[in-house]
Formats: structure tokens, C-alpha cells, sequence
């Protein structure tokens, strides 16, 4: 184990039991570096976009379309200010519009993102607390069985996807998106 991992390790022994934000845009954090990315790079043309509403809240919304073989739209935030080894799980608070959503880690090493889906309910505040175990690969809606597991520390996006054959309008607010170590 070189230098820099055994440090590492030391950071996630000391801050067990803490939490980071990724995602508190009521501190300023998370609120930069997003990108979109929808299902126009393959000919669909679903739209959607990233914002802060005056609630000080994240904003995840726009419109899914299935036309040409399109069903998706996502939003991906850079992550690279801290390391994420020893996170043991996420803390999400989110109020949607009944839809479906995924969160989703990716490394930047990897084809397939880890993905876990989370229900909302329309217009109501939910926080839920998602495993790290609990992220599975996934590639253009499928799943893989045998594929390598999620190396937490080498995540290098985080995002917001809509897809299911979800079609309409969509609005997901995020409050925050804490890890848990």
C-alpha cells in the first residue's frame, strides 16, 4: 500500500460516521460543473436542464421523449474535490413529480455507470439513505451481471437520469446529496 492510500484509509478511519456534501447548493456546493446529456446524441430528442430555483434547490428538469428511438435525459456532475474512499452509503432529500429516477456514479475507467432508482412522490419531500451495494452497473438500460464492482474513490461523475419510457414532462428538485462514511 503506497503513501497516498494509507492516507486515504486514515481520512475514511477519522471521518467515519461523518459526511460530505457533494450536492448543498444552499452552501454553494454541487451547483457547478454539470453537463447535459440526452438522448439527441443518438438521434432522440428529449430535452432537460439544470438549474437553482428560489428555494435555493437543485432543479432536474425538462422532457422525455420516445420519439426516434430516444428515452432519455440525463445530467452529470463533475466530481473530482475529494475522495470518496470509505463512503459507506448517500443521503439524498429530493421532491419530484411521481417519476422514476436514477442516481448514478461513473468512473471515468469504466463503459457502464452504477446506477440505483429511486420513486418520488408528486410534490412531496423524501430523504432516502442508498448503500454503496445497492448501485448496479448498468449500459444503455441494461444490466450487467458480471461486471467489475464500484470503486467508490475513482468516481469521477455523479448525475440525474430520467428514462423507462417515462414520457412527458419531469421535475426533480434535490435540498442535498450527502456521502456517508
Amino acid at each position: 500500500m503506497n503513501k497516498l492510500n494509507i492516507l486515504f484509509v486514515l481520512i475514511s478511519i477519522f471521518m467515519n460516521g461523518q459526511s460530505i456534501d457533494i450536492i448543498n447548493p444552499e452552501n454553494g456546493v454541487g451547483v457547478k460543473n454539470w453537463s447535459i446529456i440526452n438522448d439527441d446524441v443518438m438521434g432522440g430528442v428529449s430535452s432537460s436542464s439544470i438549474s437553482i430555483n428560489n428555494e435555493n434547490n437543485i432543479v432536474f428538469s425538462g422532457f422525455l421523449s420516445l420519439k426516434y428511438n430516444g428515452g432519455f435525459a440525463s445530467s452529470r456532475l463533475n466530481y473530482s474535490e475529494k475522495t470518496l474512499l470509505g463512503v459507506k452509503s448517500f443521503k439524498i432529500k429530493f421532491r419530484g413529480d411521481g417519476n422514476t429516477y436514477k442516481l448514478r456514479l461513473r468512473q471515468n475507467n469504466r463503459r457502464a455507470s452504477y446506477s440505483y432508482n429511486f420513486k418520488s412522490l408528486r410534490g412531496r419531500w423524501i430523504e432516502k439513505t442508498i448503500l454503496i451495494n445497492d448501485f448496479k452497473p448498468t449500459w444503455r438500460g441494461n444490466t450487467y451481471i458480471n461486471y467489475p464492482e464500484l470503486q467508490i474513490e475513482k468516481i469521477n461523475t455523479i448525475g440525474l437520469q430520467i428514462s423507462d419510457k417515462q414520457e412527458g414532462e419531469f421535475k426533480l428538485e434535490l435540498k442535498y446529496l450527502k456521502a456517508l462514511y
